[in-house]
């Protein structure tokens, strides 16, 4: 991509859509447009408006008028297990749509490139550890969030064939767990990491003895700090352009639930007791990446869990008392 040229990201408003514009800025690029369902971002310009990427017209209307040579496709609706689970039927119908919709665009206004961001739950719920691309489609989903994976699966299949039949240049990236800076803390559809951030800042002051965590605490997951993977998406733009394989990107290393919650209780400098409640799901047992094939690209992520937990505690507090999805 060179600097001047047009390009889109949707789900701007977004922990990664945001992430990935805040990275364009950095890197210099110029003509940057963010769309998300009530906001409209155009260099450093935000607008409010109904953009719905699930109405397909409203999304012919922003290529037409804008007419991007680049889209990065940030725009989903996400949660953890307790979402996935009791949204299934939200989940896969207005991920199926936004993405269909954009796809199609993309293919209709002759986009240059296109970058599908899918997550690593589109692998077996059992799969070999660490997980290779080519691990897809060989098992069982994890059945809290099969709503989900079916939705990215269809998706990142959707760009190969697109691929395939018109000769598009549209590529797919596997993401690990994501938490940062505009992340969702609401306690209800958060992922794991900013419910737990919130329950020991909640904790914390008023001045609670004790806290309580779904699960066991055994599963092991990969944390990738997102604006590492904004740094990774744009990379990638630039660099990667096999149109058969999607690409993982993680930081290659886990860490079990019950270890991050020791680890973000000291961040936040709770001194009460944690408890388990193993009546909860744990969900998948292990989530790791094999993200050998970006790294051997060049790319490598670069900030450790801990600095990234403590940026993304700062942002947290800084924003309390805000509008932060809580």
């Amino acid at each position: 991509m060179k600097k001047d040229s047009k390009i889109l990201v949707t789900g701007c408003e977004g922990l990664v859509g945001s992430a990935v514009i805040r990275e364009l800025k950095k890197q210099g690029y110029i003509d940057v447009i963010g769309v998300s369902r009530t906001k409209f971002y155009h260099n450093g310009f935000t607008y409010s408006g109904n953009f719905d990427l699930r109405d397909k017209d409203n999304v012919r209307l922003i290529f037409l008028r804008y007419t991007p040579s680049y889209v990065i496709n940030a725009a989903a609706i996400v949660g953890g297990i307790n979402a996935n689970n009791t949204r299934s039927a939200e989940f896969i119908r207005d991920n199926i749509l936004m993405q269909t919709n954009i796809i199609q665009a993309c293919h209709e206004y002759g986009v240059k490139k296109l970058l599908f961001l899918g997550s690593s739950c589109i692998y077996p719920r059992d799969c070999p550890q660490p997980i290779k691309e080519e691990y897809l489609l060989s098992g069982p989903l994890e059945e809290t969030n099969i709503g989900y994976a079916i939705a990215k699966i269809s998706g990142l299949i959707m760009c190969r064939m697109y691929n395939k039949q018109y000769g598009s240049n549209f590529i797919s990236a596997m993401p690990t767990n994501l938490y940062g800076i505009n992340d969702n803390f609401n306690l209800t559809d958060s992922h794991v990491l900013p419910a737990l951030i919130r329950k020991f800042h909640e904790a914390k002051i008023s001045d609670a003895n004790s806290v309580v965590f779904w699960g066991t605490g055994s599963p092991k997951r990969e944390f990738l700090f997102v604006d590492d993977l904004a740094e990774a998406l744009v990379f990638l733009m630039n660099n990667y352009d096999d149109c058969k394989e999607h690409i993982n990107i993680g930081v290659g290393e886990d860490i079990t639930i019950r270890d991050l919650v020791y680890l973000i209780k000291d961040i936040v400098e709770f001194d009460g007791k944690i408890f388990w409640d193993a009546s909860y799901p744990d969900g998948t047992p292990q989530k790791l990446l094999d993200v050998s094939k970006i790294n051997n690209l060049g790319w490598k992520a670069k900030t450790s869990l801990e600095d990234g937990l403590r940026i993304t505690y700062k942002w947290f507090i800084e924003n309390y008392n805000n509008d932060i999805r809580k």
